[in-house]
């Protein structure tokens, strides 16, 4: 890459809004448009040795070692993303929870068989592919805990929530919103607070250079059982995006997977309000059309 991309910028954006959403992972967003291979390599290439080219060889050379516009152009639409559609997710998941919902398991469904296609078929991958459906409803069953927002919290959160948000299927927000500090985080993007995001961004980027050289050698060396784990991963995690829910005393949810929720058919969510079942169906059918579209726009 040569220069600033508007193509990737885009895909950052969308990696953005996906990561603001509890239960949209951005790592899924990378995975279905084709870049997620590079943007593990490039956040590997982050190192000492890309130091040692800045001093011996000059920034020209450590831009181009570490995939400079790439990961400028994709974090820019990130950035941009989640500072400018926080409040517009945050309102969409208060005012329009069922289609908005619908929209992500649609999504996630259709970059379910996305990654499951890549997987080489045999009953070893059949038992990760299992692993993952299993390890993703676990992480579903949990219920948020309460932690006060200070800024090693706020760091480790951040640690936390960065290794989600960076494999497809597992929504670092969701993380966040076990942890008790979903509404903290986004309240500091909201009104910009500067403290509360530095301590939050720097547990990410320490985070993030941990879990990335993992990742990659994951990658290179267990790619097959690892794509099944995150075909499991995606598939298991559709029982948190599920539209249709209930708290713990079988009433209306209050707020967005607020603790003791529960599925319901939507024929019992019809008992209280209207499920929206028609509406709900058409747009998560869109967003399966969504994902097979971009993963085609990604291989011309």
């Amino acid at each position: 890459m040569k220069g600033f991309s508007p193509a990737v910028f885009v895909r950052g954006m969308a990696m953005g809004a996906a990561d603001v959403v509890p239960g949209v992972s951005g790592g899924t967003v990378a995975f279905i448009t084709g870049i997620y291979d590079e943007l593990i390599e490039s956040l590997k290439s982050v190192n000492l040795q890309a130091l040692k080219t800045l001093t011996k060889s000059g920034p020209a050379a450590f831009w181009q070692y570490i995939n400079g516009w790439f990961l400028l152009s994709l974090m820019s639409g990130v950035v941009v993303s989640v500072l400018s559609l926080a409040r517009i997710i945050s309102y969409g998941l208060q005012e329009y929870p069922l289609p908005l919902a619908a929209l992500f398991f649609g999504l996630i469904l259709a970059s379910a068989l996305i990654v499951f296609r890549q997987i080489p078929q045999s009953r070893r991958q059949l038992v990760w592919l299992i692993f993952g459906v299993v390890f993703a409803v676990a992480i579903g069953e949990l219920r948020p805990a309460e932690l006060s927002a200070t800024p090693l919290t706020l760091f480790l959160s951040g640690a936390l929530a960065i290794c989600a948000m960076i494999l497809p299927g597992i929504s670092g927000s969701f993380i966040l919103l076990l942890l008790g500090m979903y509404k903290p985080v986004i309240d500091a993007v909201k009104h910009i607070e500067l403290v509360s995001l530095l301590c939050f961004v720097a547990g990410c980027g320490v985070g993030l250079m941990l879990f990335v050289r993992v990742l990659s050698w994951l990658m290179h060396h267990h790619r097959p059982p690892l794509l099944a784990v995150l075909t499991g991963i995606l598939l298991g995690s559709l029982t948190i995006i599920w539209p249709w829910k209930f708290d713990a005393h079988g009433h209306l949810l209050s707020e967005s997977l607020a603790p003791g929720w529960q599925n319901v058919m939507p024929w019992e969510y019809a008992q209280q309000a209207d499920s929206q079942l028609l509406l709900s169906l058409i747009i998560a059918a869109l967003g399966v059309l969504l994902v097979l579209l971009l993963e085609r726009m990604a291989k011309t």
